[in-house]
């Protein structure tokens, strides 16, 4: 799938075909961020227990990474280096950059992230500022710094965006747009990196069963929710294959492809129906 979100023609596959063989993550090296827990969490555990990929994990959460490294050293021989770091700081940012350094890596998962549910009108300046610092500046940070030296090792990058990202999701309005900039980074990276010895692929999820969607404000949502593992999973294939731009599950690819065909206005007008009816259970409107 492409940006636009329909089916090449056979000539505009062949032009924008990916030459590089799928990625083989045995005994390499791949940072993922925001591990600590929900899906980077389980996408660090399936490169290292069924893909045998070596990791260094970075999170806020020491203890987490600690139990993280505990629980794929029972299941696998893979080495687990861990990371204590707040990526909404770009000192700590740049330090897990200085930390990976001595690291051949292979791949990165660039995971972390941060969303609220509600008002827009209720986010204050701190909090927004944390959310695109984590959401955005980190990203980029890392992407600058890990480019180069990802394409010496015929590596790959995986940009965890969001299908909030290529939708606008009033009541996440924030977030949307901090996800919406990696659709557009990652995407648009993939073509300046074209038949070069790097991959760059941009993967959307839907809303997962997770830390970030735990609140009782997302309880009536939860039925929307795609399961984390099924999620990880799916993106770790997306990493290997090298794609372009991947949502997983065919019923969001299908409902995505779908509403394309309808007026922007509409569809997120009845997203954020959803989302106000959502809020006014749980603050009793």
């Amino acid at each position: 799938m492409c940006c636009l979100g329909r089916s090449l023609t056979r000539r505009e596959a062949t032009r924008y075909a990916w030459p590089m063989k799928p990625m083989e993550f045995r005994d390499r090296w791949l940072l993922v961020t925001g591990a600590s827990s929900g899906l980077g969490r389980e996408m660090a555990k399936i490169l290292a227990t069924e893909h045998g990929a070596n990791l260094i994990v970075v999170a806020r959460r020491q203890e987490r990474l600690d139990s993280l490294k505990a629980e794929i050293a029972i299941a696998s021989s893979a080495q687990v280096v861990t990371v204590r770091a707040d990526l909404s700081r770009l000192e700590d940012t740049d330090r897990v950059l200085e930390e990976a350094a001595p690291y051949p890596l292979y791949g990165a998962v660039l995971n972390a992230g941060v969303t609220r549910f509600g008002p827009h009108g209720d986010l204050g300046w701190d909090a927004f500022r944390q959310m695109l610092d984590t959401n955005v500046t980190s990203v980029v940070r890392m992407t600058n710094s890990l480019l180069p030296s990802l394409e010496t090792t015929n590596g790959g990058l995986l940009l965890v965006s969001s299908m909030a990202g290529i939708f606008p999701v009033p009541y996440q309005t924030a977030y949307s747009a901090t996800k919406a900039f990696l659709v557009h980074f990652g995407c648009g990276l993939f073509h300046e990196y074209k038949g070069r010895r790097v991959s760059i692929t941009t993967y959307a999820p839907s809303g997962l069963v997770s830390e970030m969607t735990d609140g009782e404000r997302f309880t009536p949502l939860r039925r929307w929710l795609m399961p984390t593992e099924r999620a990880a999973r799916q993106g770790v294939e997306a990493l290997n294959l090298r794609k372009y731009l991947y949502i997983p599950g065919i019923v969001n690819r299908v409902g995505g492809a779908f509403a394309r065909l309808l007026p922007r206005q509409l569809t997120t007008g009845i997203v954020g129906d959803q989302y106000r009816n959502a809020l006014g259970r749980t603050r009793g409107w």
